[in-house]
């Protein structure tokens, strides 16, 4: 029966599965233009069976070296979006999603939270989440990070050569992570909290007593063994395509200020959207409990908070990472409530008990069985995963292939990634979001173009550009209306499409 009952973790995940899958979510998953190129990459490296070291997708860079840092994702979404098609891109991305939440719930309850505060914070940090709910590498990182914190807490709060071994498996965990997706720079940085936690328990425990030796031996044993698994990581993180090099070049990515302050992404929140203030909340409760509690915090339960918060500050899309971690600190510290504890403690105790699992097991085979019959059960069709014709130029992207328009085809950033999905091999882009590879001066030049601002028409005019697809509502669309070299081809309720007056022969 234990097995068989679901457990409030189960419903959690069968129920975030559900919602993203069979719900309007799935197209709003795929609301990130960039899981196109995403996908062809992965088709690419399943068709030549070699992991890209140049582009193949624009005009604008192509031939120069290219860091696919994220080529098993790409692989693995490449072999899903040619087996199940869209489908099985959504299933992945809601099967990791439910997995990240239902995971922290379940930790949560594990370390003592009572069952009413663990689901308080779990829907509180599945909603601060949502604002990058979206069919990218960057889930997977959610749940690497969630491992990689629970690993590195347990072994701390248990000194049981358990909870030690355990430490050996991260080295194993960022040989996959640095292949996935860039994010592995957290499990360096959780990695260094964590050990200086232990050195300053070793440096400040005084022999007095003889808890204090063992103490003192412990922390000192904990700081060499997390010096160890740091430098086993760090080489296990050098076992990807491009080497060291990799490492170079995300450092100078995230430290390029014009990139990060114009990338909306790498942007700070708006606190005004729902997300945001969901953050918000975990933030406040945060501060409540640290005022509250906060001398029970061990000293890399206080770091990772400054590091969670700061985190989440600098830029919104790491919300998600910085929800999980202040949950999963202040989540124990909760376990006290002015309330009727016996109740509670019943509760948990009883979800504990229930870890069978096997309900969303049956789920995910069910649907995956969907996924492969193109997401029908019978005559009804229940998963329809697609690109939104309301944010993506789906009509346009269709009336240039109906045309055979040729490339080079320039569109916004955003939209290249979709751009890519749609016309590659046959034509090809000229910029996309892949931020680091087109550069800081190319995105300057962009940005002049994109605002319209003095010398705008020389972009277009260096590089041979004779179709344009705009969303209506642009100031660049406005220009092209006005002016007299661009003639309008097509145009929906999302795009207009422009061609030069003399690629179509019309004076």
């Amino acid at each position: 029966m234990r097995r068989a009952v679901p457990s409030a973790t189960d419903l959690i995940f069968v129920a975030l599965l559900a919602t993203l899958v069979f719900t309007p979510m799935s197209v709003r998953l795929l609301g990130d233009a960039g899981i196109g190129w995403h996908i062809r990459t992965g088709q690419q490296i399943l068709a030549t069976h070699t992991i890209p070291r140049v582009d193949s997708f624009s005009t604008t860079v192509g031939g120069k070296p290219w860091y696919a840092w994220e080529w098993l994702y790409d692989l693995a979404v490449g072999q899903l979006e040619a087996t199940l098609g869209l489908n099985g891109v959504v299933c992945l991305t809601a099967v990791v999603i439910a997995a990240v939440f239902a995971w922290t719930f379940r930790l949560l309850i594990r370390r003592g939270t009572y069952l009413p505060a663990a689901i308080v914070l779990v829907l509180l940090a599945t909603a601060a989440s949502m604002i990058h709910f979206l069919a990218r590498p960057h889930v997977v990182s959610w749940l690497f990070t969630l491992a990689w914190f629970w690993i590195l807490e347990s072994s701390e709060q248990k000194s049981s050569s358990k909870e030690g071994m355990l430490l050996w498996v991260l080295p194993l965990l960022m040989l996959v992570w640095v292949n996935v997706h860039g994010g592995f720079v957290v499990g360096f940085v959780l990695l260094a909290i964590f050990w200086v936690s232990g050195a300053w328990d070793w440096l400040r425990t005084k022999e007095g007593r003889i808890e204090d030796v063992f103490a003192r031996l412990s922390a000192r044993r904990r700081a060499r063994r997390l010096a160890g698994v740091g430098l086993l990581s760090l080489a296990a993180s050098l076992i990807n395509p491009y080497g060291w090099k990799l490492h170079i070049h995300v450092y100078s990515y995230l430290s390029n200020r014009f990139l990060m302050d114009h990338i909306e992404e790498f942007r700070s929140p708006d606190f005004h959207g729902v997300a945001q203030k969901c953050f918000l909340g975990i933030l406040l409760i945060t501060l409540t409990v640290l005022a509250i509690r906060g001398r029970e915090l061990r000293t890399s339960g206080g770091l990772t908070i400054l590091f969670a918060v700061y985190a989440g500050l600098y830029a919104s899309r790491s919300i998600p990472v910085s929800s999980v971690l202040l949950v999963m600190t202040v989540g124990p510290l909760l376990s006290k409530l002015p309330v009727d504890e016996k109740f509670f403690q019943k509760m948990t105790a009883l979800e504990r008990d229930l870890h069978g699992h096997a309900w969303p097991i049956l789920v995910v085979v069910v649907t995956l069985l969907m996924a492969a019959n193109g997401g029908r059960v019978g005559s009804s069709q229940l998963m329809n995963a697609h690109f939104d014709p309301r944010r993506m130029p789906v009509d346009a992207v269709s009336y240039l292939e109906k045309n055979e328009v040729k490339g080079p085809i320039f569109s916004p950033d955003y939209w290249g990634g979709y751009l890519i999905y749609r016309f590659y091999p046959h034509a090809r882009v000229v910029v996309d979001d892949r931020h680091d590879l087109y550069g800081e001066a190319f995105f300057k030049y962009y940005l002049n173009m994109w605002r319209v601002e003095p010398g705008w028409e020389n972009f277009l005019l260096d590089r041979e550009i004779r179709c344009v697809v705009l969303p209506r509502e642009t100031a660049l669309a406005a220009a092209l209306l006005e002016s007299q070299h661009w003639k309008v081809m097509h145009e929906d309720f999302t795009a207009i499409v422009f061609a030069r007056k003399e690629a179509v022969g019309v004076q």
